[in-house]
This record gives structure tokens, sequence and C-alpha cells, in this order.
């Protein structure tokens, strides 16, 4: 089985390009998904998440309140270093746990939506590396609509990446999202893996 690592940064259309990818029939997972599983009431991992931070942040329902969590991450990056320890390797498990799956199932080519996939290292594991990829001053101007959030905000969440240039430099696919949805199904359908 081919494996497909999909990447890129905030609001450049990667979950676009998953639903475009199981379009054409190729199981995609959402690396997002996996890290709510891994941090959900009751798991070590949230056990582990509750002991560096604190419980404050759990919401009143004892899940994680993510916004809390992640106004602490964007403002000390040690902290943002503590959360990875305790959640990549878990998310990995995961990620191997349900690739394997896929093996079992017959799958020719399965595909894991992650926006970390370089900053941690893990693009080295997969065969094949797409990175979505737009103008900056596009991107931006997604994130502040998409997530409602002042242009100080998205220059903060944009800050807290890795630049999308480097991303590219260890991609073996690129897929440009400046144009509109026929332009990027094109570039997608004629991905080959």
């Amino acid at each position: 089985m081919k494996t497909v690592g999909l990447t890129g940064g905030i609001a450049t259309g990667k979950s676009t390009v998953a639903q475009m990818l199981r379009d054409r029939g190729i199981p995609v997972v959402d690396a997002d998904q996996l890290a709510r599983d891994v941090v959900a009431p009751g798991t070590p991992g949230l056990q582990a998440v509750v002991d560096r931070f604190g419980s404050g942040i759990l919401a009143p329902d004892g899940t994680l309140d993510r916004p809390a969590l992640r106004a602490i991450v964007l403002a000390d990056p040690s902290a943002r270093k503590d959360l990875e320890a305790i959640t990549h390797p878990r998310i990995r498990e995961a990620t191997v746990a349900w690739m394997v799956q896929q093996a079992e199932a017959g799958e020719a080519v399965a595909a894991v939506e992650a926006a970390l996939l370089v900053e941690a290292g893990s693009y080295k594991f997969y065969d094949h590396l797409v990175v979505v990829t737009c103008d900056a001053a596009l991107q931006k101007a997604r994130l502040m609509s998409r997530n409602n959030i002042d242009s100080a905000e998205a220059d903060r969440w944009l800050a807290a990446q890795l630049p999308l240039s480097e991303k590219e430099k260890v991609a073996s696919h690129i897929v440009f999202n400046d144009g509109d949805r026929v332009a990027l199904r094109a570039q997608v359908d004629a991905l080959t893996f």
C-alpha cells in the first residue's frame, strides 16, 4: 500500500483536498480527529495534558477546553513543545493503527491529513507528501474569514506555523490553491501515487 501525507498551512485548503482524494476513492484520516481522540475524556492523553497544564484547560463537562489550551501554547513556545511531546507519540500510534487497518482492507493508497507533518518530521514516513499551498495574503484572508478573527490574531496564528515555503521544499507533490475549485480539482485528480 502506498502511503500519502497531506499537509499545508492553516486555511490553505487541506481539508478540501482531503475530500477530493476521498472522492477519488482514497481513504483519508484527519489527524485532527485522531488528536481529539487521544485526549478524549478518560484517556491517558487527557490526564497527561491536565498534569502538565492544570485543570483550567478542562471544560465543565470534562472535555479539553481547546481555546484555553490554544491560548497557552500560542503564547509560550515551550508549552507548545510540552503539548506536542504528550500528544504526538499518541497520534502517531493511532495513525499507524489506522494505516494497518487500511492495508488489511486491501487499499492501494491511504492518506493522512495533518498540519504538522513537516514540523514533527513524520513526513519522512510516507511514500508521498502532498503540500497544499496558496498565496500568503489569500491564506490570511481565508483564515480571518473562516475563524472570524482580526488581522493581528491571524498574524499570531500564522507566525506559529512553519512557513509554507519550508513545507514545499520537502514535498513530492505541491497543490496550489489560489484559484477556484475546478482548478484545484484538476490538480488533485492529476496526482499519481
